[in-house]
C-alpha cells in the first residue's frame, strides 16, 4: 500500500505552510501530494499547488484526487498538465472527474448538463495532444519534450461511463467518499472490465480518506464549511474522518483489503504538525 498525503489547498493556510508541508511530507516519506479540485471556494488551485509543491521537492509523486475536468479548456489542460509532468521530472498524476456543483460549473460558464460529454471530449484530447499532435490545426500544444510523454491518468465516479473512461483513457481508478464499502465493489468492476478488453497492464486503484490527528474541533469545522451545500450529510462526513492514529492504521489495512493500493489522507487541519502525525501512525 502506498500512502500519500493531500497538502492543504482547500484550508486556511498560507503559501509558506504549503510550501513547508510539500517539503515535510518528502522528508518524511510520503508517495504523493495530493489536491482536491474546486473553483467556487477559497483553495488554492490545484495545478498551481501541485507546480508550487514540485518545485519545493525532487522525489514525491504529484496527485490531482481529484480534478475537476469538464471545467476546463482541454487545450490549457493538456498544455499545463503536460508542462508540470515534464518539469517535475515525471511525478504528475491526474485524477479526474466530471464535478457535481452547479455553482462552479456556472463561474466557469459551462453547461453542467453537458459535464459527462465534456469529460469524453477533454480526455480524448489529452491523449493526443500528449502524444504531440496538433490539436488546433497549427503546431503541437504540448512541449516537444514532453510529446509522446503521457500522463498517468486516474478516473473518479462509480458510474458505468467512469468505468468505461477507466478502461479506455485511464491507468486506474479513484475512490471518492463512501469509504471501502464502496471502494471493494468498484474495484472489482473495474477489474473485469480492464481483463475484458483485454488490457495487460494492471490498473492503479487509489482513495481518500479525510484525516484531523491533532485537533478535532477545527478539522470537524473545515469539513462543514467545506460541505456545507450537501446540509445534514456534512455531519456523516465530519463523523467518518481519521481522528486517531490507530484509526488510521486501520484505514490503511481495510483500503488494502478491498484491493485498493494508493492510500491518501486529505488534510482537515492546517498545521504542519499534521504531517509528523500521520506519518508516525502509518509510515
Amino acid at each position: 500500500m502506498d500512502i500519500g498525503i493531500g497538502l492543504p489547498n482547500t484550508l486556511d493556510a498560507d503559501g509558506a505552510t504549503v510550501v513547508a508541508w510539500a517539503r515535510r511530507a518528502e522528508e518524511r516519506g510520503f508517495r504523493s501530494l495530493a489536491t482536491i479540485d474546486r473553483i467556487v471556494y477559497p483553495t488554492y488551485d490545484s495545478l498551481t499547488s501541485l507546480a508550487v509543491a514540485a518545485g519545493a521537492t525532487s522525489r514525491i509523486g504529484l496527485l490531482t484526487d481529484i480534478l475537476l475536468t469538464p471545467l476546463y479548456p482541454p487545450v490549457w489542460l493538456a498544455k499545463a498538465s503536460a508542462s508540470l509532468h515534464a518539469t517535475s521530472g515525471g511525478r504528475l498524476t491526474l485524477g479526474l472527474g466530471v464535478g457535481s456543483r452547479p455553482d462552479d460549473f456556472a463561474a466557469m460558464q459551462r453547461d453542467m448538463a453537458q459535464r459527462g460529454k465534456l469529460m469524453d471530449q477533454a480526455l480524448d484530447l489529452l491523449e493526443r495532444a500528449w502524444a504531440g499532435e496538433g490539436v488546433t490545426g497549427g503546431f503541437p500544444v504540448v512541449p516537444g519534450a514532453a510529446a509522446g510523454s503521457k500522463v498517468p491518468v486516474l478516473i473518479g465516479g462509480t458510474t458505468d461511463a467512469a468505468v468505461r473512461r477507466t478502461v479506455r483513457y485511464g491507468d486506474g481508478w479513484t475512490a471518492g467518499g463512501g469509504g471501502p464499502q464502496a471502494a471493494g465493489p468498484m474495484v472489482e468492476k473495474i477489474r473485469r472490465a480492464w481483463r475484458e478488453a483485454g488490457r495487460e497492464d494492471e490498473p492503479r486503484f487509489a482513495a481518500l480518506v479525510y484525516f484531523g490527528l491533532g485537533d478535532e474541533k477545527a478539522s470537524r469545522a473545515s469539513l462543514h464549511k467545506y460541505y456545507g451545500f450537501l446540509g445534514e450529510w456534512a455531519d456523516t462526513i465530519a463523523d467518518s474522518a481519521i481522528r486517531t492514529p490507530q484509526a488510521a492504521r486501520n484505514a490503511t489495512r481495510t483500503y488494502a483489503g478491498v484491493g485498493v493500493t494508493e492510500l491518501v489522507f486529505i488534510p482537515t487541519v492546517p498545521s504542519l504538525d499534521e504531517v509528523d502525525r500521520l506519518a508516525d501512525a502509518v509510515l
